[in-house]
């Protein structure tokens, strides 16, 4: 690839600089398919990044140069001051849903990147990036590893096509004990302390193809088409397994110190007629259980923000539209105090009421005690760090992908007035998308 040989020219010239601390050099580069591109490379990490909105950048992050395996590690980002905007470090990863837990083996509690390599789209504009950590003494060894990284890079190829097969599936809870779960969320001496816990199901699907491997990036790709409104991404730390994502809902994301977030919480179907849509979104307006479900919500991220803001603002409940579902969503702005970090606005965000419950602490016993799965990434927070931006994802409308097996994972919010049967058509409502890609 020329982009290599004139990347590989700037690297030369770092062997004669005084250069030291976090470096990128970039290159410019014609990359139709992002994800097209990541599926032919053979570096791990490998990760998908692209926030909710048309106009937002595309990223894909190869290998890794440093990790951040601690939350309160993610205080560093902010740390390198030294560094022009446009070149501080980005990390790319994301907390397991219950960052006190173990975590799924390969993502763990805690895992951000930072990587070898970058793509990254900008409007028209697409740059191969390569970065490197520059100490004392580790200057030859950087650049040897550097060169190695770029050496191994493919072109871009087309994605695997997406073969539709009969899966078998499994679902945990099952409806029994999903039952079991939801009476006692709302039995009247659990909802007098607790009134809402969100009860998740994981689904296994499994086939019998040996020789048939899915790949998650052209799930992702075909998923993505599906569900436009919202935040694409996926992980895959190693070959073994991958975990991606179409979300419709933002943790938050902070632009210096201003910060957006948002309550999303309540949802009813779409039925395909512009009519009966908007029939169906005047019901969710004012259907109290769902009311109740978004004002818990909204009310409990306000509390958890007041000590680390100046000003906050929230809108009325409006529509979120779907291809399949409708939501009520509040927007939420906020002005930072001085000083207040991502870590800070992570231990105080995540998880929110609308994967956890309220009050969280213990809607997340009950969950600790009684969801015979684990969640692991799935309702985390997902997304990307940097010193001047950042912006996180909830992880919800995800699945883990591993060479015979895919799990699909949906969540619904328990409150006074649930009704079992209800919330577990939710939970088909809210796999339908991805399932329909899968046959």
């Amino acid at each position: 690839m020329l982009a290599q040989t004139h990347i590989k020219q700037q690297l030369d010239a770092l062997r004669h600089s005084n250069a030291s601390g976090f470096v990128r050099l970039r290159v410019a580069v014609e990359i139709r398919s992002f994800l097209g591109w990541l599926a032919a490379q053979t570096l791990y990490p490998r990760i998908y990044w692209h926030a909710r909105g048309h106009d937002k950048p595309e990223y894909v992050a190869l290998g890794s140069i440093r990790e951040l395996t601690r939350p309160q590690d993610i205080q560093q980002v902010c740390e390198h001051a030294n560094q022009p905007h446009d070149d501080s470090p980005r990390y790319y990863g994301g907390l397991a849903f219950d960052p006190a837990q173990s975590g799924w083996q390969g993502f763990g509690p805690c895992r951000f990147v930072l990587p070898r390599i970058e793509l990254v789209r900008r409007g028209e504009c697409v740059s191969l990036c390569l970065n490197l950590w520059l100490t004392d003494g580790n200057l030859d060894a950087e650049l040897q590893a550097a060169e190695a990284a770029l050496d191994a890079l493919h072109p871009e190829a087309p994605l695997p096509a997406l073969q539709k097969q009969p899966w078998q599936r499994q679902d945990c809870p099952c409806p029994a004990q999903w039952q079991t779960l939801v009476e006692r969320v709302t039995a009247p001496d659990f909802q007098a302390h607790t009134p809402k816990v969100v009860l998740s199901r994981e689904s296994l699907l499994s086939h019998q193809l040996h020789d048939e491997q899915l790949c998650p990036w052209s799930l992702l790709a075909q998923w993505a088409q599906h569900a436009q409104e919202c935040f694409h991404f996926g992980f895959q730390f190693s070959p073994e397994q991958s975990f991606i994502s179409c979300s419709p809902e933002r943790l938050y994301r902070r632009e210096q110190d201003h910060l957006f977030t948002e309550a999303l919480a309540g949802t009813i179907r779409r039925s395909g007629d512009e009519a009966t849509d908007a029939a169906l979104a005047a019901e969710l307006l004012t259907d109290s259980k769902n009311q109740l479900e978004n004002r818990l919500v909204h009310a409990d991220i306000l509390s958890r923000l007041a000590p680390l803001t100046t000003s906050a603002s929230l809108t009325e409940p409006r529509i979120l539209k779907l291809r399949l579902l409708q939501h009520l969503k509040c927007d939420i702005e906020a002005d930072l105090k001085p000083g207040v970090c991502d870590w800070q606005l992570l231990d105080a965000l995540h998880p929110t009421p609308a994967v956890g419950g309220a009050p969280r602490e213990a809607a997340l016993a009950f969950i600790r005690e009684f969801e015979p799965h684990d969640r692991g990434w799935y309702a985390g927070a997902c997304g990307m760090l940097s010193r001047e931006t950042s912006e996180f994802s909830v992880a919800i409308r995800s699945a883990r992908v591993t060479a015979q097996t895919i799990t699909l994972f949906a969540g619904a919010g328990i409150v006074a007035g649930s009704e079992p049967a209800a919330e577990w058509a939710e939970l088909d409502n809210k796999i339908a998308n991805v399932l329909s890609l899968l046959g």
